[in-house]
């Protein structure tokens, strides 16, 4: 028996999130299929994350136990046979026995884009956010750095079931930058909540419209109260860029 790590990435335009639900089409169900056909199924997959319907990954990570003898540096060739153009395997390694892709998990980036030009892009219609006013960038991360920290994101957060208990998270990185016609807020954590990123991305373009101000995020963040921040972005523009373990997840196997 076996674990590995199996990196995918994937456009999310065309599917109803990661996790298979029933009478819609999610990215576990058709990268089970595939698995299905290489290893001849049975696996358990745990996944790093749960991405809502429309979102991307450019890093998405999984961990299964198997018994198939594919070598890993095979895998990914054998799994992308079966995939769709919009998903793709990226690598898959060896890893501990006791290694879940979400409990092992240190932290995740994501990035949230913004088409920022009059005129919209029919390439980038369900991948960016299209705004078409001018965003002054700077302003927009003067706002991000308070997000900067560990504090309780209860007002970032659309609560259900999944959101019991610490509300506090830690943030590493938040920035917003521009790249040409695109405005990309970078945010890094120790985890997030359900919609995080997206509310952070809301609140931040209220700030813009002239609603909020760079110094009334650090109240919205002490209100814990959800109607204290600006809307929830649409999913378009969200994709997890990375996802971080510890030294001894991603050197397990590679030696030998």
């Amino acid at each position: 028996m076996r674990n590995l790590l199996i990196t995918l990435a994937y456009d999310g335009a065309n599917y109803h999130g990661w996790q298979i639900q029933e009478n819609a089409l999610t990215v576990q169900e058709v990268f089970q299929g595939a698995l299905t056909k290489v290893t001849g199924g049975g696996e358990d997959i745990k996944a790093c994350s749960r991405t809502d319907t429309g979102v991307h990954a450019r890093q998405f990570a999984v961990s299964l136990k198997t018994e198939s003898l594919i070598p890993p540096e095979r895998l990914p060739s054998a799994l992308n046979r079966y995939l769709p153009p919009d998903i793709a395997v990226k690598s898959c390694r060896e890893v501990p026995l006791d290694f879940h892709a979400r409990y092992s998990c240190l932290g995740k980036e994501y990035g949230y884009e913004i088409w920022n030009h009059p005129l919209r892009d029919p390439f980038l219609h369900g991948r960016a956010l299209h705004y078409w006013y001018l965003i002054d960038e700077g302003l927009l991360n003067e706002a991000a750095s308070h997000y900067i920290g560990a504090h309780d994101f209860t007002s970032f957060c659309t609560q259900d079931q999944r959101e019991m208990g610490d509300m506090v998270r830690t943030v590493t990185t938040a920035k917003v930058e521009r790249q040409g016609d695109k405005v990309i807020f970078t945010v890094a954590a120790d985890g997030f909540l359900y919609n995080m990123v997206r509310i952070m991305v809301g609140t931040l373009l209220r700030v813009q419209q002239g609603k909020l101000s760079p110094s009334d995020i650090p109240g919205i963040l002490e209100a814990k109260d959800r109607r204290a921040a600006g809307p929830t972005a649409p999913a378009c523009g969200l994709y997890l860029n990375r996802v971080f373990y510890d030294e001894r997840s991603r050197d397990h196997g590679q030696a030998r």
